[in-house]
């Protein structure tokens, strides 16, 4: 395997890492909803981790796509 293809190869699977974070989003806002459901009067005291959380979950989708477009462009 050359250098070019191996280079290519970790960029393709540190992009599935901005893949996998839609799923880690989709997750947070599930369950805060599904909290909300059970118990709408707390709701309001939920929702700063929520935004906590989506924040979490999207730094790391694109640190995987920063870390994929390094490994394309400069490495």
């Amino acid at each position: 395997m050359d250098a070019e293809s191996a280079r290519m190869l970790g960029a393709g699977l540190a992009a599935v890492g901005a893949g996998l974070a839609s799923l880690g989003v989709g997750n947070v806002f599930a369950k805060y909803l599904e909290g909300a459901l059970r118990n709408p009067g707390a709701a309001d005291g939920q929702q700063g981790r929520l935004f906590i959380g989506f924040a979490a979950a999207e730094l790391l989708g694109l640190l995987s796509f920063v870390v994929a477009m390094i490994l394309i462009f400069v490495a």
